[in-house]
């Protein structure tokens, strides 16, 4: 039980940063009852709005969003689509469902320089979301607040993970599994996640691609081209990045190979016992992780739900990338761009001894990839959902 309540604390600190940790903390601590109604007032159905009733010319997007964390990924995908749509014509308006913020003005900024410069509205209170032909949930919370918002014409729902699998098999585990059940259309990254939805929940789905930045991903010089590095996600507070499993892995590496130098980013590792040679710099900001990929040989990304858009961003910087088998994985992954293995520290440590042994096999799959990143395209994955929409609003 303790450490459950550690791991919750330690998810916090990532997710919401220490002032919201410490205030939650304190309120705690003041002998205060958990109001559980409170906290899921969302759940049972209560519609609010007025019909929808706009012009059928209507191209305007509603986006129910949680609250912004800057580096967020999830919250990147969503202001890109929103900044590569308003580029095909159409409007969108913002709602941040529980937010710490108190101004709208705030978050707004915040959006334009640390995410995307959209001219999407923005708007923390519900009852002043205007009318549209379309909203979309990006979230299973938010998806409760668009399942009762009565003013539009065609509910979405960009599902960038299989949320249920976020938590044990309790009531949230339930809650965000129902989110999948209200009959919204899918966008989804991915199409792993389309596929699930479509066969599990009925849900009618469109699966987006992933591409990279041009602007920002691209190999850079290695500062040492004898060195081997291996880079890792290691974020101990996202399970489903495997961060256990990793540094297994890592570790049979090393004892096979003890001068490669493993680059652990993503998290603060302070509290680990890590017997490697490593380099720890924790979370890095966005503009500096292509020069940190470029410098490494190898990149172990494992994922155990949905891919993230790593494995790509690597391979555009000249990274090769070690990944698990699944399904989540290989509807991206295959054996032209990525060595894939079993999900165990055994197997996938053989994948990475494999390449930074073979040095013609590596540099064979890293062209390989590279040109398999080069391939893909934000603005044509942009086309695609930009058609979707069209076609519901001509429904």
């Amino acid at each position: 039980m303790l450490q459950r309540k550690i791991n919750k604390i330690k998810k916090m600190l990532a997710k919401d940063g220490l002032r919201s940790t410490l205030a939650y903390l304190l309120e705690r601590s003041k002998g205060r009852r958990i109001d559980i109604f409170q906290a899921y007032d969302y759940i049972p159905y209560q519609p609010f709005g007025e019909p929808y009733t706009q012009s059928s010319h209507d191209r305007t997007i509603n986006w129910v969003i949680p609250d912004i964390h800057i580096g967020s990924g999830g919250h990147l995908n969503v202001f890109r689509l929103m900044y590569l749509l308003e580029k095909l014509g159409f409007t969108n308006r913002i709602l941040v469902i529980q937010s710490r913020f108190e101004s709208s003005e705030v978050v707004r900024n915040m959006i334009r320089e640390h995410f995307y410069p959209i001219q999407a509205t923005v708007t923390l209170d519900k009852s002043a979301l205007e009318p549209a032909a379309i909203t979309v949930a990006t979230s299973w919370i938010s998806a409760y607040f668009v399942r009762n918002f009565q003013c539009t014409k065609h509910r979405c729902y960009f599902v960038q993970d299989y949320e249920p699998y976020f938590y044990p098999h309790g009531s949230e585990y339930m809650f965000a599994e129902a989110s999948y059940n209200f009959g919204f259309y899918g966008i989804t990254a991915g199409d792993w996640l389309a596929h699930k939805l479509k066969a599990e929940h009925g849900m009618q789905t469109l699966g987006m691609g992933f591409s990279y930045d041009r602007d920002l991903y691209r190999p850079f010089p290695r500062n040492n081209k004898q060195d081997k590095k291996v880079f890792f996600y290691a974020r101990p507070a996202t399970e489903r990045r495997g961060f256990e499993l990793g540094l297994l892995t890592l570790a049979l590496v090393a004892k096979q190979m003890p001068d490669v130098t493993f680059v652990l980013a993503g998290g603060n590792l302070s509290e680990y016992t890590i017997p490697f040679k490593h380099y720890s710099p924790g979370n890095v900001a966005v503009k500096n992780l292509p020069e940190l990929y470029s410098q490494c040989d190898v990149a172990l990304v494992l994922s155990l739900t949905d891919l993230s858009l790593l494995p790509v961003e690597l391979m555009a910087c000249g990274c090769s990338v070690v990944s698990n088998r699944g399904e989540n994985v290989e509807w991206l992954l295959n054996q032209d761009n990525a060595i894939l293995t079993d999900a165990t520290p055994e197997a996938l440590s053989e994948g990475i001894l494999h390449l930074l042994r073979n040095k013609d096999k590596r540099q064979q799959l890293i062209a390989s990839a590279m040109a398999f990143s080069a391939n893909t395209r934000w603005d044509t994955e942009a086309e695609k959902v930009a058609t979707f929409f069209e076609s519901l609003l001509n429904k």
